[in-house]
């Protein structure tokens, strides 16, 4: 996929957290067959700048360099879908209420031990905050704000609204779930939910018609 093919593609930030829309750039990912979406490290870029981890100017200078460092860019994406599966696998555990496995961590807490050394305490306009050193033109450092929110909504009371999609064809997509009686099933209503309640509708009329036709035979 090309630089400006990729650029036009409009991400679905449906998930509430950052860590969560970064767990869903695969479409279908709890089915047999899903649908990778980050095909390219022009790909990492354009959902980041979406999803602001990026400014304009970082994005287009992470793109220049990716082209004169094709070898390390491509390595980067590999580890930007491992750190992205292991992500998915961690919160779709948590969503059901079970433990992630301990390679999932193993993979997180690799990527979160690199990336503690790019941050520091900095003077802010009202005290102090954290603040991301490092090279401007360092290839994986889209990754880096992902991992520590992703160890952030682990570690907090939050994990406990993360959510899974209920779509029944493997959609599979995370959220974090804000409503006020922990209720939301889809990732999308106008969506995922939409498509369960046609199917239902469906199955409905379906039922109805077996039973005029039965009682036709009787």
């Amino acid at each position: 996929m090309s630089t400006s093919a990729t650029s036009a593609i409009t991400w679905k930030l449906l998930g509430g957290h950052l860590s969560l829309d970064f767990a869903n750039t695969a479409d279908w990912h709890a089915s047999d067959r899903p649908e990778e979406l980050l095909t390219s490290y022009a790909a990492i870029v354009s959902w980041s700048r979406q999803a602001e981890v990026l400014t304009d100017k970082q994005a287009k200078r992470l793109l220049r360099e990716a082209a004169n460092r094709p070898d390390e860019a491509l390595a980067v994406l590999k580890r930007a879908i491992a750190l992205r599966e292991a992500i998915y696998k961690i919160f779709a555990a948590v969503a059901h209420e079970q433990s992630p496995q301990a390679a999932d961590l193993a993979t997180l807490n690799s990527a979160l031990s690199e990336v503690l050394a790019h941050l520091q305490i900095a003077p802010t306009e009202t005290g102090y905050g954290w603040q991301w050193t490092g090279e401007e033109d360092a290839l994986d450092r889209p990754l880096w704000p992902i991992t520590r929110l992703a160890a952030d909504l682990l570690t907090s009371d939050e994990a406990q609204r993360v959510g899974q999609c209920a779509d029944d064809r493997g959609c599979g997509w995370l959220f974090l779930d804000t409503s006020r009686n922990h209720t939301r099933r889809w990732c999308s209503i106008e969506d995922c939910g939409n498509r369960a309640k046609a199917h239902r509708h469906y199955e409905r009329k379906r039922s109805s018609a077996i039973g005029v036709l039965a009682s036709q035979v009787i």
